[in-house]
């Protein structure tokens, strides 16, 4: 199907009407997105306690039926906040996160705060120092809040296994958030906190982003360091945010990324003043529409939702084609063997630990073929070099995130219902997710746009160009 066959066939689909966002009257600090809390604490308006007690209090009332948090770091939370407020009243600013309650999903170390990986065998694990990330984090003046639930390891795309209650979507309970990023993509949706990060290997970002309303963004393999985050794929692993606007994405993402001396994985490349990018002109971009597996067989309100995003965009880009990527082998010869690298002690040890679909899995990946291996790893080492060769004619490339909107919890497709996003790990691209529309069970349904390596400026401009278009961002789930 090219582009022309899926726009004639899509149906019609409301835009989202441009005008005061759906937070500017509202007297909830925890509905805010980050970047407008930043300016309140900067001008004195609200202090971190405000902050931090606002997220603890949305938790409090709504996390037993979401189970977003594995651990909720209330009294260190509250502690910080006010050392924090005491610093400002001084004059003081630890950096431009200063103030800001945050989690983190529970596979990225946290000092002195267990990190789980959502799992039994590592239910009391207590890492004795930080993951970069998370210093990095701190270091800016971020409030960690506490962790957050994923899928086991961050081995599944649909968040339902887990040691500690399946998340449950905030827009409609007993449908699936995604994942593995289940419980960042919850939290950050219900206002449980301000700005999460996930990991990413084969979508683990931008599925939860799609399926709950927010934005997310990996970035290209090697800007953000993985060292202290538990491993599924050196090969695929990605780290980056997950917030409720692309301003905000953009914040976060400019305190992460950074090269990492000690962490092979990490590149040495410049990092952009990405907040800056947000203003950058859109209107010579070239759009490339990959189409055939992304395009085909959409769920019909993600069809529609797509094909007025792509009205919009004709009116920010110079111009949109139908591109073909380079082809890729399947992921899971890569990541199968390598997660079970990194578990083959534990899962020989106490396999009783891990949840009955993490067991198999890693059990499956015995029969992985050395020579198998080393060829998939091979191919993505040549899809990497290849892709670079399709930004020659376009500039950023567009498809649906996700094919569906979340499925049910019971009798839904596995894996969280077409997955879009596998194959931009395996090129390492930066690609972001950002809301476009809703189904008629008012699910959310996302957009990815992706960019060539290090383009992450590139793709943050349109997405915020297209943000700006639109109100999707705005929207704030019927918590009750």
């Amino acid at each position: 199907m090219d582009r022309r066959d899926f726009l004639a066939l899509a149906g019609s689909a409301v835009l989202g009407g441009v005008g005061a966002p759906a937070w500017a009257q509202t007297t909830d600090l925890a509905d805010l997105p980050m970047a407008e809390v930043i300016a309140r604490l900067r001008r004195r308006a609200v202090s971190p306690v405000d902050l931090v007690r606002a997220c603890l209090g949305r938790i409090e009332k709504h996390d037993g039926a979401l189970h977003a948090f594995i651990t909720v770091t209330a009294d260190t939370a509250l502690a910080d906040a006010r050392a924090m407020e005491a610093e400002a009243r001084r004059g003081r600013w630890r950096g431009p996160l200063h103030g800001i309650p945050i989690a983190l999903k529970d596979n990225i170390d946290t000092a002195g705060v267990r990190t789980t990986g959502a799992s039994r065998l590592f239910e009391q694990r207590v890492p004795d120092a930080d993951a970069e990330v998370a210093r990095r984090l701190k270091q800016a003046g971020a409030i960690l809040l506490g962790k957050l639930n994923l899928h086991e390891f961050a081995y599944g795309g649909s968040s339902t296994v887990t040691a500690f209650g399946t998340m449950q979507n905030p827009w409609r309970r007993g449908h699936v958030t995604g994942g593995s990023s289940g419980g960042p993509g919850v939290a950050v949706a219900a206002g449980l906190c301000y700005a999460s990060l996930g990991t990413d290997t084969a979508g683990s970002i931008r599925m939860p982003a799609s399926h709950c309303g927010i934005v997310g963004l990996k970035p290209t393999y090697g800007r953000v360091s993985t060292r202290g985050v538990m491993t599924l794929s050196w090969t695929l692993d990605h780290v980056g945010p997950m917030c409720r606007t692309v301003e905000d994405t953009a914040l976060l993402l400019k305190v992460v990324a950074g090269y990492d001396p000690a962490e092979p994985t990490s590149a040495n490349v410049a990092v952009d003043d990405y907040s800056r990018a947000l203003r950058a002109p859109t209107a010579r971009l070239r759009v490339g529409l990959p189409q055939r597996a992304f395009f085909d067989n959409l769920d019909v309100d993600v069809a529609d939702a797509v094909q007025e995003a792509l009205g919009v965009f004709e009116e920010l880009v110079a111009s949109t084609a139908d591109v073909v990527l380079p082809p890729t082998g399947p992921a899971n010869r890569v990541w199968a063997p390598e997660a079970l690298a990194y578990h083959a002690k534990w899962i020989a040890e106490s396999p009783d630990k891990y949840q009955p679909g993490t067991r198999q899995a890693l059990l499956n990946a015995k029969t992985a073929d050395a020579a198998q291996y080393a060829l998939a790893v091979r191919v993505v080492e040549q899809a990497r070099r290849d892709i670079v060769k399709t930004f020659s004619a376009v500039d950023v490339l567009v498809t649906p995130t996700m094919k569906t909107p979340a499925p049910p919890l019971e009798g839904g497709p596995p894996g969280g219902g077409g997955n879009n996003n596998a194959v931009f790990d395996i090129f390492g691209l930066p690609t972001i997710s950002v809301p476009c529309g809703f189904s008629r069970l008012g699910l959310p349904i996302g957009l990815s746009i992706s960019g060539a390596p290090w383009a992450e400026s590139t793709v943050l401009a349109l997405a915020a160009a297209y943000e700006r278009a639109t109100d999707w961002h705005t929207r704030r789930p019927p918590l009750s």
